[in-house]
């Protein structure tokens, strides 16, 4: 793509996006968010690769949006990261999701190249397009839920 740009001189810009979520998803996409809130509204097991401890961030849409967008408008060429800086352990999340205090969490085998961590350096968004996301995981997983719950037909226990 650099070469293409340097070579006809077409404006690019390029961004490295991480872990985006939200509502509108889709439910069966295989992503860690989408499979723990479709496994808990589903009444199934939650399943969590092998150790548990890996952290991976995870950036609203709206905020994804947000940074593309100053991306696009902007002068910066780019690489520039676009996500949460937030790192969010998987069983910390797989907690805070449990819909359903009954649901178990399953451990399975991990992947050998899955890595670790997963946290992005924001600091040229910040400096270059003056931004950082917005949304808490903490405020956006409900949006998310109530959007599954609609779309799979589960009430809200009381």
């Amino acid at each position: 793509m650099f070469d293409y740009h340097r070579l006809h001189g077409i404006e690019i810009r390029v961004a490295r996006i991480f872990n985006t979520y939200g509502p509108r998803m889709n439910i069966d996409d295989g992503r860690v968010v989408t499979n723990f809130i479709a496994q808990a509204l589903r009444g199934e097991a939650l399943t969590v690769q092998a150790p548990g401890t890996q952290t991976r961030s995870f950036c609203y849409v709206s905020d994804m949006v947000d940074g593309l967008i100053r991306l696009m408008e902007g002068d910066n060429t780019g690489p520039i990261n676009i996500g949460n800086p937030g790192g969010n352990l998987v069983v910390c999340l797989v907690l805070s999701l449990l819909v359903d205090p009954a649901v178990k969490i399953q451990s399975v085998e991990n992947t050998p190249d899955d890595p670790r961590q997963r946290k992005p350096d924001i600091t040229k968004a910040k400096e270059l397009l003056g931004w950082e996301p917005k949304v808490s995981l903490r405020e956006g997983l409900p949006l998310m839920e109530e959007d599954f719950r609609q779309r799979l037909g589960v009430a809200k226990k009381k």
